[in-house]
């Protein structure tokens, strides 16, 4: 067995991404893929919310109409990057955090489960020869965003995953060195 797949994991900026996307079949088993996660109490602290097609710009173009409610001095570069972040790839994925408070599942782990779910689509679309890259950006964050896409109390964004074919190859980062990192607890 090699570890191969995961040490060649890499992000692909996502205005580098394109047609084609996973098409329904690939999309569906992705999906099904990516909730396979770790899910202590089987709370399902989680759900998806596919942007695609028409729905991307009409995205972008709304979250340019908040940012700019929010902040009028914002300039017309920063309202276009808004406007266009959604466009590039076939399909965005919206990874939501559904945290149950009080329940005897601590909130930090519905949370890592959720987090799970977006690398799982970051992993699961590299299998299937996709790139795909893990955004969050002021929106994931935002009161207004969360309204408009439909967030109930206790939900939150934990990313945006953005899928497609790479129009070039990733680029390698330099990564941290493992012995940076790793310590061992003898008391």
């Amino acid at each position: 067995m090699s570890l191969d797949f995961l040490n060649q994991r890499l992000s692909v900026p996502s205005r580098q991404l394109g047609e084609p996307g996973p098409d329904a079949a690939q999309l569906e088993s992705l999906l099904t893929a990516a909730i396979r996660v770790p899910d202590h109490g089987r709370l399902s602290p989680w759900r998806l919310l596919l942007i695609r097609g028409e729905a991307r710009a009409r995205f972008g173009a709304r979250l340019a109409e908040i940012h700019a409610a929010q902040d009028p001095s914002a300039s017309e570069a920063v309202l276009t990057k808004d406007r266009e972040r959604y466009n590039a790839a076939p399909v965005i994925v919206a990874v939501i955090a559904r945290i149950v408070s009080g329940h005897k599942i601590p909130e930090q782990e519905q949370l890592l489960s959720a987090g799970c779910v977006a690398y799982n689509l970051l992993l699961g679309a590299q299998a299937l020869g996709f790139g795909a890259q893990w955004l969050t950006g002021w929106a994931a964050y935002d009161a207004k965003v969360a309204e408009l896409l439909g967030l109930a109390d206790g939900e939150r964004v934990i990313g945006f995953v953005h899928i497609g074919t790479a129009a070039e190859a990733g680029v390698e980062r330099q990564r941290v060195a493992l012995a940076e990192v790793l310590g061992e607890w003898t008391s």
